[in-house]
């Protein structure tokens, strides 16, 4: 005959087991934050509003999204990670935070393994962009015309010691064997300014509405993007791995949803599924576009986990090729 005791026990494990199953069946009971690691109005804060309404369609609560920019968006990933893991908090992360951040700034104390990408979301376009009267019309001219200016170093601009323009362009003079130098600014908008001045000779940038106008203009000059294909948005700007100098060049800059390693599995599940059908929504694709960004294509949580691990160890060795030191 059952005791008191063990029928005391077996319905408390129960009951335990049920709060547990209605945990998992209640997430979301309240509003999530999807964190951007920059100040409203960049390309970054533009993605994560378009996401916002139909994220929060999906999970059937409000999506509010919230801007800290600083520390190369370290801080923001940082105030993720302080809060409990339990999906409350999402963190709309690139290589530039999650990735080159810690390798680049010694303030930066959070490791790239804290975090997993939940689902990558969109990819922006890459380009080489120059000043307007820069005597080279392709990627293999720029090159060339490097080479020859050994005197008088062509200048690049970044945004930043460590940002993934900064490595890509020093792996750039270390595969071609050219000199540059470089000009860091706090910004795409001061360095687009500069580009349209003279002030600098080129610079690798992730392709945005405001540096098309320039172009229109006449201003700058895109003279080439870093995809391994053109993309759809800019058919008739050649890839860099179309000329003879850099074949092996192709990058994209992607940005994914993410969430503190430790978040139980349940609540990743649901967000993934949430992640995945925003993704196929028309209007959020047309949204983007118009961003100049692309959804990104579906993938399993293993394939999200895959990706990351793959990228991380990508910007790692590139910053160990470079000898990018923490400052």
């Amino acid at each position: 005959m059952t005791s008191l005791f063990q029928r005391s026990h077996l319905l408390a494990c129960g009951l335990l087991l049920a709060a547990g199953a209605a945990f998992a069946q209640s997430y979301p009971a309240k509003p999530v934050s999807l964190m951007v690691p920059y100040p409203a109005g960049g390309p970054s804060d533009a993605a994560a509003r378009i996401f916002a309404a139909p994220l929060a369609k999906e999970l059937g609560q409000q999506v509010l999204v919230e801007n800290l920019g600083g520390v190369s968006g370290a801080m923001a990933a940082q105030k993720v990670l302080a809060a409990p893991a339990d999906g409350y908090y999402i963190f709309q992360g690139s290589p530039n935070e999650v990735i080159l951040s810690p390798l680049a700034n010694a303030a930066v104390k959070l490791k790239t393994e804290d975090f997993r990408l939940v689902h990558p979301v969109a990819d922006a376009v890459m380009v080489f962009v120059a000043r307007k009267d820069l005597p080279a019309n392709s990627v293999d001219e720029l090159i060339a015309l490097a080479r020859k200016s050994t005197d008088q170093p062509l200048s690049y601009g970044s945004v930043g010691v460590g940002s993934l323009y900064h490595l890509i362009l020093e792996k750039v003079q270390q595969d071609a064997g050219i000199k540059l130098m470089h000009a860091p600014y706090k910004g795409n908008a001061p360095l687009l300014q500069d580009l349209g001045g003279g002030q600098v000779d080129f610079a690798v940038l992730v392709y945005s509405a405001a540096m098309g106008a320039l172009a229109e203009q006449g201003r700058l000059k895109v003279i080439g993007q870093l995809g391994a294909q053109r993309s759809e948005l800019l058919k008739n700007v050649p890839t860099a791995s179309e000329g003879k100098e850099l074949k092996n060049l192709t990058y994209k800059i992607w940005s994914g949803f993410m969430v503190p390693k430790n978040t139980p599995e349940d609540v990743v599940q649901k967000l993934h599924k949430a992640i995945g059908a925003t993704l196929k929504d028309p209007g959020v694709r047309t949204q983007l576009a118009a961003q100049t960004q692309v959804a990104s294509p579906p993938m399993s949580l293993a394939e999200s986990a895959k990706f990351f691990e793959t990228e991380t160890t990508r910007y790692r060795d590139i910053a160990k090729s470079i000898h990018l030191q923490p400052q």
